[in-house]
């Protein structure tokens, strides 16, 4: 709607309410044209702040994101140092347990093992000094023999 055409509307408002004529060149339509101008320019600069207060809400917005990543990644990266250092930690005492029965395991085998070797190394070892004995009974029976 136009200027001139508001201002009929007013007339006739203006009439059919208060029954009162009205004329163009009335001061009430001056003051209404200034009423409507100063809400014209205020609408216009409630309009820039509200644009403005968007503006900033969305800057802040950002940030608050930003910053809720960055927690986010530092968390995330802290839980996952925690979990490569449990994860060695039971690495370490389960490679300590693996060694550990593997040991007893050995020393179990080494000790049934380690009876048969030593009857063994006592048989070599009679072994010998029976054929030791035999020889020198071989030689004295050749010496008796041989000075006989």
């Amino acid at each position: 709607m136009n200027h001139e055409q508001e201002i009929e509307e007013i007339i006739k408002e203006i009439a059919v309410k208060h029954g009162i004529a009205v004329g163009r060149d009335d001061p009430i339509l001056i003051l209404q044209t200034l009423n409507n101008r100063l809400i014209q320019s205020s609408q216009k600069a409630q309009q820039d702040l509200l644009d403005q207060y968007k503006s900033e809400l969305e800057d802040i917005s950002l940030r608050w994101s930003t910053d809720a990543k960055e927690k986010a990644e530092r968390i995330l990266n802290a839980s996952l140092d925690a979990s490569k250092a449990a994860m060695e930690q039971l690495m370490q005492a389960g490679a300590k347990e693996m060694v550990t029965t593997i040991k007893a395991e050995v020393n179990a085998s080494l000790n049934r093992i380690s009876h048969p070797i030593k009857d063994a190394n006592r048989i070599g070892l009679m072994n010998i000094a029976a054929a030791c004995i035999t020889l020198l009974a071989a030689t004295i029976l050749l010496w008796i023999t041989t000075h006989a």
